[in-house]
């Protein structure tokens, strides 16, 4: 398998990217939503957050990865037999959603060091409070990060739709370029 995009196919690295970040994020979101659920006395609901504060964490570098190697290896070019809009919503998507995965991470490091204290990330190393945040700026936020979850849940799953529609109704090969073989 190449390690690097060609004209026509997605290369290791960016399958590894793509599916870390995508199996995380789905985790994340599973895990917020059981999270909200505890109550703050729960012992599942601190375990339960330093594990979703160090695998956001694990989704920013992910992001920020993704968003180097593309320099490096630049994307595939898109199916011949996509139609015009279909190359269009494919792009918007793709953009949108690693957008999320760097601005949902951000809203979380947000409110998980408005107290100034810095982001333990198990008890390997610990990520700096870097930025002076506010009782409006955490409350910002909050809203944010909840809102964006619930948007990047939504349009994963339309990606997701969009993907098998492509595999099995349109017999493009469109998700098979991002699967092992």
């Amino acid at each position: 398998m190449r390690v690097r995009n060609t004209r026509h196919g997605f290369g290791l690295v960016t399958k590894l990217l793509h599916w870390t970040t995508a199996l995380v994020m789905i985790g994340l979101i599973a895990l917020g939503w059981y999270m909200v659920e505890l109550s703050y006395y729960d012992p599942w609901y601190h375990k339960s957050l330093l594990w979703h504060k160090a695998l956001g964490m694990l989704v920013f570098v992910c992001g920020v990865a993704t968003l180097v190697w593309h320099r490096i290896s630049p994307l595939p070019a898109p199916l011949a037999s996509l139609k015009p809009w279909e190359r269009i919503a494919a792009t918007a998507m793709h953009h949108t959603l690693l957008l999320m995965v760097v601005l949902l991470p951000l809203t979380g490091y947000l409110i998980a060091t408005s107290a100034g204290k810095a982001l333990e990330i198990f008890d390997w190393f610990n990520v700096p409070a870097v930025i002076a945040v506010d009782d409006d700026l955490r409350d910002t936020a909050i809203a944010l990060h909840y809102y964006l979850a619930y948007a990047s849940a939504g349009l994963a799953l339309l990606h997701a739709i969009a993907a098998f529609k492509h595999q099995l109704v349109d017999r493009d090969g469109t998700l098979a370029r991002m699967l092992w073989r």
